[in-house]
């Protein structure tokens, strides 16, 4: 199998078929050539045998002498349509032009390939075709009416001797191009123009074909768009010799300038501005040149907005071509006359305002009795206001009641005088404001602190709603003309100015209540002068000297100033030193006296002196404090912390100021002995399982004591941790009193704790585990008993930690592990000994039976 390839020349199949007088192109083109892609094309005739040469793209001298001049007036020229395409082009095509055509390629190629001329037979016929307007007359004028129908007609015939076919399409020109309205194809199909696609499928614009050759044009319910100059457009159609659809030549006939009019409906008046109570008068004009009957249908309507669709806008009332009203009590439609309508409403309201607009349509008769509806248009909306009888009225404010104090009472009366022009159907409601004052010229929004609606119904604002909910704040209508505001503990931030909005109320038709005016009243100051409140505190030691086991006595004198009728709670404090571990920031509250006299123990946690301490009120402002029994573990510094109370809101009280006294020192000057604490341990290393044994060691120095006049209370903490970085845990605990007391224990491992001599206290810790490591030491508080027989408290003191290491026994860890072990693998290979002899023994024996045989000696062969 091989493929060929050549050069390709290539015109269309004939013959063609051309009118005499028409322009004729003849396509010709080359494919699949080599060199340049730009390709020369020559053109030559022949009527018989011989060929002319007519024109070429390359060589200028090609022409022969009998086409140069046809060619020089531009009658015969090539057009090139690509670069390997071109088109011979003759203009007024003579029956002389008949004949053969042929195309050729000059050679661009490597080798001879393919062929390079194609030849074409061209026809030329006379021209049959006719088109006229109808009865022949020349272009006429018609001028409708919006909506009219108008029908137009054309004649085209053809006596060509070849079989062809006609293309009938009616134009309209409304500007400077035609346009397409509806078309007969020469294949006998209607096709309707861009944009007339719907009005051919209602049936608004048709084309028929009537006698004589005609062709008719009716357009119904004609528009504006409609006008212009309408033309008769026929072309002439052939099907050529591969079986294509050619058009050989075409013509057209204008036959009449229509002019459409207009219909408009208008309102006569432009924006109109009413008051209410008075009545609306609107007219609706309808523009139409129509001379003959026809009816208007009318339809009012009514919009907030002017963007607002029919859909979207109310309708108010309507009036068919019948002449019948719809309904409706205010509002009126009359036939002033032929083309006008008006729409009255009476008794105008503030909610009538807005957008009025009509829609008017055309309905006229048909020769059946019906009516038919040929035109319908809207006006353009008209603006509405109505203007609301507002009252006259004046708005005056004052304040009743002024604070002096914080938490004085506030009042303000906001009354409405000379009212005038005021009606039944007006009423009063009121607005509350609040705008906090500012020196210099600083502005500050306003804030809404309750309103009233038509009703009187109390909508509070954002600013004091929870004031306004727990009664602090009541806002009441006294009578028709006085609102009034009352605050029944003003606070600082209430000052500012105050000012009421007074507004009117008009009733419409549906009851509802709409707003109609404000009146803003003049400001109110509400202020007070306020100095900084001072209390001042002093505390006064009522015995200079004492000892330890006596009472302590100390009074707490307070001053204020500023301050409306006060009161004072009073809280006793004590700074220890340093070494005492009660109060790790060195304050202790003791005791407390609220300002309603109710006392309190804080942070006093001496359970053998419950009732040790006492705080009560001697005056008004003097109050005073007795601590019994004191011990040496007392020193410290005592002050008086007094609050100062004024009357609050609803019966509360509010905090005023804060004041401190001047410090009371106790110092108890004692020649008693010095106690100090150690911790020893033999083995601070021990392994898992093993018990270890912690000393806690105290040491004397000074004056001797007897074993009997010493007791302690001794702590053992632990601190998980290696430098003493985390927070200390309680292990144990044992008081003088012999109670041992254990904290909970996460772990196996157990605790003891014991008195094994008066100055040695042991604790032990059994089946240690790895979480028992860490930094352990002991905190003791002696108690020594004085010569009175009293046990005094002496300071806390701290061992220095010691550190538990914990290790883990490898062999006994792995003792018992691995005796179980071997224990285990010896039973299991006994086991499987003991299961491997039975089977063989009992379950796994066979009996062989041998086959028996004769013991006989042999015979010789003789004896046989």
């Amino acid at each position: 199998l091989a493929l060929c390839r050549g050069r390709i020349v290539r015109v269309p199949k004939g013959p063609l078929i051309r009118v005499v007088g028409t322009e004729v192109a003849i396509p010709c083109s080359v494919s699949d050539y080599d060199g340049p892609s730009e390709q020369n094309f020559d053109w030559e005739f022949s009527r018989e045998a011989d060929f002319v040469r007519i024109v070429s793209t390359w060589d200028s001298t090609f022409t022969s002498e009998e086409y140069q001049k046809r060619v020089g007036r531009g009658d015969i020229k090539l057009r090139r349509s690509s670069n390997d395409a071109v088109e011979l082009v003759i203009r007024n095509i003579q029956p002389a032009d008949q004949g053969r055509y042929k195309c050729s390629t000059p050679s661009t190629d490597a080798t001879v390939q393919g062929n390079y001329d194609a030849e074409v037979q061209v026809k030329v016929i006379s021209d049959g075709l006719s088109v006229s307007g109808s009865k022949a007359r020349s272009s006429t004028s018609l001028r409708l009416s919006e909506g009219d129908s108008f029908k137009l007609r054309c004649s085209a015939v053809t006596t060509s001797p070849e079989h062809t076919h006609l293309h009938v399409t009616w134009q309209v020109k409304s500007a400077s191009s035609w346009r397409d309205i509806l078309s007969l194809t020469h294949e006998g199909k209607f096709q309707p123009g861009p944009g007339y696609e719907e009005r051919y499928r209602g049936g608004d614009v048709r084309l028929d074909t009537g006698a004589n050759d005609t062709y008719r044009l009716s357009v119904s319910q004609a528009s504006p768009a409609d006008g212009g100059a309408y033309r008769c457009l026929v072309s002439e159609w052939v099907r050529g010799a591969d079986g294509s659809w050619q058009k050989i030549q075409e013509k057209s006939v204008e036959i009449a300038t229509v002019s459409i009019q207009r219909t408009d409906v208008v309102i006569s008046t432009s924006n109109v501005s009413v008051t209410e109570r008075d009545s609306l008068d609107l007219t609706c004009n309808i523009t139409t040149d129509r001379s003959g009957i026809f009816q208007a249908e009318v339809m009012w309507y009514f919009s907030a907005s002017p963007d607002d669709t029919l859909s979207d806008a109310q309708l108010l009332l309507s009036m068919d071509h019948d002449s019948v009203v719809s309904d409706s009590t205010l509002i009126s439609l009359s036939h002033v006359d032929r083309n006008s309508y008006r729409l009255l409403v009476r008794d105008v309201d503030v909610e009538d305002s807005g957008y009025y607009f009509c829609e008017a349509a055309i309905w006229v008769p048909l020769h059946n009795g019906s009516w038919h509806k040929v035109v319908e248009r809207t006006s353009a909306p008209v603006s509405v206001v109505v203007a609301a009888l507002e009252p006259d009225y004046d708005v005056f404010l004052n304040a009743s009641k002024t604070p002096k104090f914080s938490d004085d009472p506030t009042e303000l009366s906001c009354r409405i005088t000379n009212v005038q022009d005021t009606e039944a159907n007006i009423r009063f409601s009121v607005s509350w404001y609040y705008r906090q004052h500012l020196p210099g010229d600083d502005v500050v929004a306003e804030e809404l602190l309750a309103s009233m609606d038509a009703d009187w119904t109390l909508l509070p604002g954002d600013r004091g709603r929870e004031r306004i909910q727990n009664g602090e704040i009541i806002f009441s209508k006294r009578s028709a003309d006085t609102f009034s505001l009352r605050i029944q503990w003003t606070s600082e931030s209430d000052r500012g100015d105050y000012f009421c909005v007074i507004s009117a109320w008009s009733r419409h038709r549906n009851n509802s209540w709409v707003k109609s005016k404000d009146v803003t009243s003049a400001s109110v100051n509400i202020f007070w002068a306020t100095q900084d409140y001072t209390l001042t505190v002093e505390a006064v030691k009522l015995k200079p000297f004492f000892v330890a086991g006596h009472t302590f006595e100390m009074t707490c004198k307070v001053s204020s100033k500023n301050i409306k009728t006060p009161r004072y709670s009073v809280l006793i404090t004590a700074e220890k030193p340093l070494t005492d571990q009660s109060s790790p920031n060195g304050t202790t509250r003791i005791i407390s006296l609220s300002q309603d006299s109710v006392v309190r123990l804080e942070d006093w946690t001496d359970q053998t002196r419950v009732d040790g301490v006492v705080l009560e009120k001697v005056q008004e402002n003097e109050f005073r404090y007795r601590m019994y029994q004191t011990q040496v573990s007392d020193a410290g510094l005592y002050r008086c912390v007094v609050t100062a109370w004024s009357p609050g809101g609803g019966g509360m009280w509010r905090e005023a100021v804060n004041g401190l006294s001047n410090p009371i020192q106790i110092d108890f000057q004692t020649s008693g002995p010095v106690f100090n604490v150690s911790v020893h341990s033999d083995s601070p290393t021990i392994y898992q399982g093993e018990v270890a044994d912690l000393l806690c060691i105290i040491t004397t120095e000074g004056m001797p004591l007897e074993p009997d006049d010493m007791s302690f209370d001794v702590s053992w903490f632990a601190v998980r941790s290696f430098a003493l970085d985390r927070e200390p845990i309680l292990l144990a605990s044992l008081d003088r009193r012999g109670i041992v007391t254990q904290s909970r224990r996460n772990g196996s491992s157990d605790l003891s704790l014991e008195r094994i001599s008066p100055l040695e206290f042991r604790l032990r810790v059994h089946g240690c585990e790895d979480h028992d490591f860490g930094n352990h030491y002991c905190a003791v508080t002696p108690w020594v008993r004085s010569a009175t027989g009293v046990w005094q408290r002496e300071p806390d003191i701290k061992a220095k930690p010691i550190f538990l290491s914990v290790k883990m026994d490898v062999l006994n860890a792995f003792k018992y592990p691995l005796l179980i072990g071997i224990g285990l693998a010896t039973v299991i290979g006994l086991l499987s000994c003991l299961i491997g002899y039975c089977s063989s023994r009992w379950c796994c024996k066979k009996e062989v039976q041998e086959t028996r045989r004769e013991r006989r000696r042999l015979m010789s062969m003789e004896m046989d």
